[in-house]
This record gives C-alpha cells, sequence and structure tokens, in this order.
C-alpha cells in the first residue's frame, strides 16, 4: 500500500514566550549533550588526520588526490549519538577527493569498482596495521576505530557542473551496484546548509532568555580541518534538527525503516528557509509550523512498485536526496512517524504550557527523546539551580518547573 500524506493541519495556537523559553532552553541543554566533548573533538580529530595522511601518501591515489575533507552532519552542527546504546563513539563522514584527472584512470567501463576497490584495499592496509575493522559497502568503506567512532569514507572525483548550484564543488561518486557514477556535491550542500542556517528568524515577541544561536613543487593532497564546534553548533535550525533525529532514533530503535539523516535534513532545512523569514512568535512557535509543513517538501510521483518520493538536490542535479525512502514500508513508517513527532511535540508543549509539574515535563522528554536527553535537561537544570544559589538568585519553580530568578541572600547552612 503506497503511503498516503495527510492534508496539512491549520497552525497549531502559539504557545506563550514563558514555554517556548524553557522549550529552547532544553533543545539546547540536549544539543549540547548530543555534541561530542572537548576529550571526544581530540580523538575524532587525531583518527580523521591519521586515516587522511595515510591515503595521502599511498601509491594507488598518487598525484590524484586533492583534498581529505568531512561531509555530513559534523560539518553541518547536527550530529547527534549513535543510537545503539552499546556505543560511546561518534561517526564522521570523510570524502577522499580526487581531481578530474583520475577519471582517465578510473573511466566509465569497469571504473566505478575499480576505485572502489583500490579505496577498499588502501583501507585495509591501514586497518591491519591500527587494529581495526573495515567494511564495504557500495559507494564508501566504513573503519571502525577504538572506542566506538566509526567513519565511512566515499571517494568523489571532482567534475564541475555549470548547472549546478554551487555546481564548481560538484562531482561524481562512484556506485558499485550500478556499475557507474552518480552526481554529488557534499560541500555545495554544506554550503548551502549554512546559508539557509543563517536566515534571522523573525519572531513578533521579545524572548525573555537569550541563548547563543544565530543563526611547482610536488602537489600534496590537502587534509581539511574539521570545521570548529562554535561555527556549527548551536544554530537554531541545526538544534531543531538534532531533536527530529533524536526522535526518530528513539521512536525506531535502530531499525532499517527510519527515515535518513539527509532526508529530514533536507525537509527542515526546507521548511525553515520558507518559514522563518515570515512573523512567528517565537522559536516554538515556528518549530511546530516546521514539523507541521515538512511533508510538504518532497514531491510524489509515479514509480515502478509505490510511490517516488523526490527531493531534488539543487546542487548536484539527478541527485535525489529521498531515493532511499522508496519502498511503501519506509514511506507508511515516515508518515507514521510524523504523525507521532507531532503529537508527542504538542503533548510535551502542553504540559509545559498549563504548568502541570516539573516531573511530567521531564517524563514528556524521556518518552519523546530518551533517557539521555531527559537525563541532560535534568542535569543542566540542577546546575543552574546551584549556580543562580551561588549567585544569591534562588529560583523560584513554577508549577511547570520554570524558573523565574529571585533575588535572595546567601546562605551557608550554619546559621546567622
Amino acid at each position: 500500500m503506497n503511503a498516503q500524506i495527510p492534508p496539512m493541519a491549520l497552525r497549531q495556537r502559539a504557545y506563550s514566550n514563558r514555554s517556548s523559553d524553557y522549550f529552547v532552553r532544553v533543545i539546547e541543554d540536549i544539543g549540547r549533550a548530543l555534541e561530542p566533548t572537548e576529550t571526544q573533538l581530540a580523538a575524532l580529530e587525531r583518527s580523521y588526520r591519521s586515516t587522511g595522511e595515510f591515503l595521502v601518501n599511498c601509491p594507488e591515489f598518487d598525484g590524484l588526490l586533492v583534498e581529505i575533507h568531512p561531509q555530513g552532519s559534523r560539518e553541518l552542527g547536527t550530529i547527534t549519538r549513535p543510537s545503539n546504546p552499546e556505543r560511546s563513539g561518534f561517526d564522521i563522514d570523510l570524502v577522499a577527493r580526487l581531481g578530474p584527472t583520475a577519471y582517465q584512470k578510473y573511466g566509465p567501463t569497469d571504473g566505478p569498482a575499480r576505485l572502489l576497490k583500490d579505496l577498499f584495499s588502501t583501507l585495509q592496509r591501514y586497518a591491519d596495521q591500527h587494529g581495526l575493522r573495515l567494511r564495504r559497502w557500495e559507494r564508501c568503506a566504513t573503519l571502525e576505530y577504538a572506542g566506538g567512532m566509526c567513519a565511512d569514507i566515499a571517494p568523489i572525483i571532482d567534475m564541475p557542473s555549470f548547472v549546478a548550484l554551487h555546481g564548481d564543488l560538484h562531482g561524481w561518486i562512484p556506485d558499485r551496484a550500478l556499475k557507474q557514477y552518480q552526481p554529488t556535491n557534499p560541500r555545495g550542500y554544506t554550503r548551502e546548509f549554512n546559508r539557509i542556517a543563517s536566515i534571522s528568524p523573525v519572531f513578533t515577541e521579545m524572548l525573555k532568555s537569550v541563548i547563543a544561536m544565530d543563526s611547482a613543487r610536488e602537489k600534496r593532497a590537502e587534509i581539511k580541518p574539521l570545521s570548529n564546534p562554535g561555527d556549527v553548533f548551536g544554530r537554531l535550525l541545526c538544534r531543531f534538527i538534532q531533536v527530529l533525529k533524536l526522535h526518530r532514533d528513539v521512536a525506531f530503535q535502530g531499525t532499517s525503516l527510519a527515515p535518513s539523516s539527509v532526508f529530514i535534513t533536507s525537509l527542515a532545512a526546507a521548511a525553515y528557509e520558507q518559514l522563518a523569514p515570515l512573523p512567528h512568535a517565537n522559536p516554538l512557535d515556528l518549530l511546530m509550523h516546521i514539523v507541521t509543513e515538512m511533508p510538504r517538501h518532497f514531491s510524489v510521483g509515479p514509480g515502478w512498485e509505490t510511490d517516488e518520493w523526490r527531493i531534488d538536490n539543487p546542487t548536484a542535479p539527478g541527485d535525489n536526496l529521498a531515493s532511499s525512502m522508496n519502498t511503501s514500508q519506509r514511506q507508511q513508517a515516515f508518515v507514521q512517524w510524523h504523525e507521532k513527532l507531532k503529537d508527542d511535540l504538542a503533548d510535551l508543549f502542553e504540559t509545559i504550557e498549563l504548568q502541570l509539574g516539573a516531573d511530567r515535563v521531564i517524563k514528556k522528554i524521556d518518552a519523546a527523546f530518551g533517557a539521555k536527553a531527559s537525563s541532560s535537561v535534568q542535569t543542566a537544570q540542577m546546575e543552574r539551580q546551584a549556580q543562580n544559589r551561588a549567585t544569591g538568585r534562588a529560583p523560584i519553580f513554577t508549577a511547570a518547573g520554570i524558573t523565574v530568578p529571585n533575588t535572595s541572600r546567601s546562605h551557608t547552612f550554619f546559621g546567622d
């Protein structure tokens, strides 16, 4: 049975600034807990650079490799922890970028398969040297590092396009199953996402709390540094997407029917680009509008066995960012998840708005976003309470657990 996309409901009512302020603080607490610590970032950087240096110096790609650079959620600032509770590390996506001359070696006949084979054999030597596990996929290879971190490494040949948005960054990625190259543009996608994330939303009411969410000689291949965490983490759009991905992870519990991250990210970014310039009462109002409108941002057409869902990648014409969704089971699962997402968010927001108690708010967070999220919110709240007490600003808790600062004298608990 083909999935049926329900018509868009009327806009939900705008929630109070107090509720929005509280929820913005909640998603910031959750977002910070999802991000790598400084120690984890350092380990991520070391592993990334070590693998990059090995590829730069390998004979298979001598004179062909231009750059090793990251892509995906780490670069966008939408990273989340793996949903598998047994894993503590983070995943990172890397690109082994080759110049256009690489196409002369890896031409159109059996070139895609040979390119992937050379990448795999090179990485296998690295894995053997460092005692790592290596897995092969249709378009990339995955290195599993110590500590639970995984790196998906894909080869891409530069192939600039005159018709693509950010076409100067356009390339081709080999697909072993299709036995051909496919258009791709991870750097262009990141550039376009950053443009959208920089759009300042229009809020008609002043926020009570402010959170930083602003939004020659022999040529050697470059290993591009990871983006500065401060430049990509904490943007409002990124926080929204982290929340959506986290809800997906909890709802699907690692099953194969979960919508892909690029699908969710693309829908949310498209909705944000359209809605952020429009007046909204506050961030909570904007988030609910984005979630409601997400299904409007992919097209539905006839397919072989089910409807074909499409999100045309403007930075790589021919690349369908919704291609992973084109089974009837995945489409139906998305429709059901989207309804659950709206219901869970509305339920949480009503609990906050009606001031039904801090414990009930935490339980709603736990049900929607998991135990790690609820624990991070509780921990952050306790730390803020301690800081308020230390600075003589005792929090007065309403029934919803929302802090209203109130000046008080310090207390040593030893009497006056």
